[in-house]
């Protein structure tokens, strides 16, 4: 163009700042001061729930009539954890063995089965597959409070009902655990590998257990800490279906202990802290794979 100016040849120090610049990796930038305070005053808002549960549980009936309210432990928590499991009324011991035992079952199966169905809907190829995954998504727009009424009639006729079975079998497979498995299956596990693997003779069964699934252990983790916690968590459904027996639940055992006419509050929340405890130990154990399947899951290879 005319009366543009002559390109000016770069130099040697130039050259060397471009290629240095090209060649360097993208530095993160360091958070400022706001953003430590914003995440220091979120995690306290989140964790003081938790905290106020534990100082009513370790305080006596005094403690809820302070004013100002008091925000400082007392000394009477393993009191008030005696009264919880001596309660004849509330079989506080039987729900949190049976909490135990429905939680991790059916948090083992539901890690087994959708993950096998996630890799027969990431890596197989068969008839009626797209349809079949449309209908597992359809059903997680499905509440599950409009199925309570025909799951009790269909535990009623098996005869299951004030058992724990009734509370087990349906929560054995998941429709988000089916999803959330072919996702990430389908991010994670490269179609060449699955086919080099079909060459030398692998059987289906082979490829699920070698392959695919020694590179679901993140996402493992995830689903299987976000159905324990659900287990663990469900109140409606075993209150219906164990309502009047010996066995119930945690969350059941922890209402029972606030019915009545006059509510202890300290026993209460005591009995909500050790009902608490398994799922925070479960964080502390599988936090560092919980974020890492996160990420994983987020980034497609």
């Amino acid at each position: 163009m005319a009366g543009a100016p002559p390109p000016v040849a770069a130099t040697g120090r130039t050259r060397r700042a471009r290629a240095a610049a090209v060649g360097r990796a993208p530095q993160d930038t360091p958070a400022g001061l706001g953003t430590y305070l914003l995440l220091a005053t979120s995690m306290l808002f989140a964790a003081f729930p938790l905290y106020w549960m534990f100082v009513i549980a370790t305080s006596t009936d005094e403690a809820l009539a302070q004013i100002p309210p008091t925000v400082v432990p007392g000394s009477q928590f393993v009191t008030n954890i005696r009264e919880v499991f001596a309660n004849q009324d509330v079989f506080f011991l039987a729900g949190l063995i049976n909490s135990v035992i429905v939680s991790t079952v059916v948090t083992a199966s539901v890690l087994f089965f959708c993950s096998l169905a996630g890799f027969a809907f990431a890596k197989l190829r068969f008839r009626g597959s797209r349809v079949l995954l449309l209908f597992v998504i359809v059903t997680l727009t499905v509440p599950n409070q409009l199925g309570v009424v025909a799951l009790y009639i269909v535990m009623g006729r098996l005869g299951w009902n004030g058992t724990l079975l009734a509370v087990i079998v349906p929560g054995l497979v998941t429709a988000f655990g089916v999803f959330y498995m072919r996702q990430f299956i389908v991010n994670t596990v490269p179609d060449e590998l699955i086919e080099s693997a079909r060459v030398d003779g692998a059987s289906t069964i082979r490829l699920y257990w070698n392959i695919a699934l020694p590179a679901l252990r993140p996402a493992l983790a995830v689903l299987g800490l976000l159905t324990f916690v659900a287990t663990w968590n469900d109140y409606q459904w075993p209150l219906i279906t164990l309502s009047g027996t010996d066995f119930p639940t945690s969350m059941v055992a922890v209402s029972d202990l606030a019915a009545g006419n006059y509510v202890v509050y300290r026993r209460v929340l005591a009995g909500a802290f050790v009902a608490t405890v398994p799922l925070l130990v479960m964080l502390v154990i599988g936090g560092r794979q919980i974020v890492r399947g996160i990420m994983e899951g987020a980034v497609k290879s």
